[in-house]
C-alpha cells in the first residue's frame, strides 16, 4: 500500500507519495493545504496511512487535517517507534529533521559509520555508527543564514549572496564577506570531519539538503555520497511501525 510523507522544514514543505519503499510523485509547497490533500486522494485513494514530521509549530492543525483522510496517520516525535536507537541525553529537543535523516541514511547503509550533513537553514552534522546507533552530533547557521547574520547585526555591512566557492582575496568588502564565510565553512566542515573520522575507521559522508550544490564542491575533497534521506527516513519510519503493529496482531492472536 501506498504511503503518504510530508517533511515540512523550516523554509519550505515536501510531500511525497512511496509506493514499495520508492517515490512515485512529490512536491514542494510553502503550506500543504487540504486541496493538496484532496487532489492527492483523488489521485492516489489506496492510500492509507501518512506520517509528518514538522519543525514549525503547526502540528495541531496538520494532525487533523490528515486525521480526517487518511487511517493511520503518525507525527514523528520523541516518542515515535523508530528502526534505529536513538542515543542523545535529550531527546525531546531533537530535531525531527535530525531524526529522519539519520533513519534515511541508515535505511540507503545500513551497518555503517555515516556522517550526515544536512545543508539547510541551519546546518546539522549527525553521526550514525555501525550498530545502527544515532549518536548525536552538531548545529550550526546555515549558509545564507551567515550572510544575513552579518548584514542584520552590524550597522554598514551590506546583505550579500552566495556565490560559487572560489579564491576571494578579501581587497574589497564584498570580497571580505564571501571570502571569509566561504573559507569560515571549508574549515568547519574540515575540522567535524576530522573530528568523527577519529572515531570511525571507516566513514561515509552523506550530504542532503537545500544548498546541496554548494557543498558539493566545498567537499570535494572527501568521500561522500548526495542523497535526498528525509522523506525516504519518514517513510522507513512509517513502514516500521506498520510492520510493528502487524506482528503485534500476530503474536496476539496466537498465529
Amino acid at each position: 500500500m501506498p504511503n503518504l510523507v510530508v517533511d515540512i522544514g523550516n523554509t519550505r514543505t515536501k510531500v511525497a507519495v512511496f509506493e514499495q519503499n520508492k517515490i512515485v510523485m512529490s512536491f514542494p509547497t510553502n503550506e500543504l493545504t487540504v486541496n493538496d490533500i484532496t487532489s492527492i486522494k483523488n489521485e492516489y485513494p489506496e492510500i492509507e496511512s501518512a506520517i509528518f514530521s514538522t519543525v514549525r509549530s503547526n502540528a495541531d492543525v496538520l494532525h487533523p487535517m490528515l486525521k480526517a483522510n487518511f487511517k493511520k496517520v503518525v507525527e514523528l516525535n520523541q516518542n515515535t517507534q523508530l528502526p534505529i536507537e536513538i542515543c542523545y541525553e535529550t531527546t525531546s529537543t531533537l530535531g525531527k529533521d535530525r531524526i529522519a535523516a539519520a533513519v534515511g541514511a541508515n535505511y540507503f547503509y545500513p551497518n555503517c559509520d555515516l556522517l550526515v550533513i544536512d545543508a539547510g537553514t541551519a546546518i546539522t552534522y549527525d553521526f550514525v555508527n555501525y550498530n545502527n546507533q544515532y549518536t548525536g552530533g552538531f548545529i550550526t547557521p546555515g549558509l545564507n543564514m551567515r550572510f544575513k547574520a552579518l548584514h542584520q547585526f552590524t550597522d554598514k555591512l551590506p546583505l550579500l549572496k552566495a556565490s560559487a566557492p572560489q579564491n576571494h582575496q578579501g581587497r574589497n568588502t564584498t570580497e571580505s564577506i564571501i571570502g571569509g564565510i566561504q573559507m569560515g565553512l571549508e574549515g568547519e566542515i574540515g575540522r567535524i570531519i576530522t573530528h568523527f573520522q577519529s572515531k570511525s575507521d571507516e566513514m561515509l559522508i552523506i550530504l542532503t539538503g537545500g544548498d546541496t550544490k554548494y557543498f558539493e564542491k566545498l567537499l570535494k575533497n572527501y568521500n561522500f555520497v548526495s542523497l535526498e534521506i528525509i522523506l525516504p527516513g519518514l517513510n522507513t519510519i512509517l513502514e516500521f511501525i506498520k510492520t510493528k503493529k502487524v506482528k503485534k496482531t500476530i503474536a496476539d492472536n496466537g498465529i
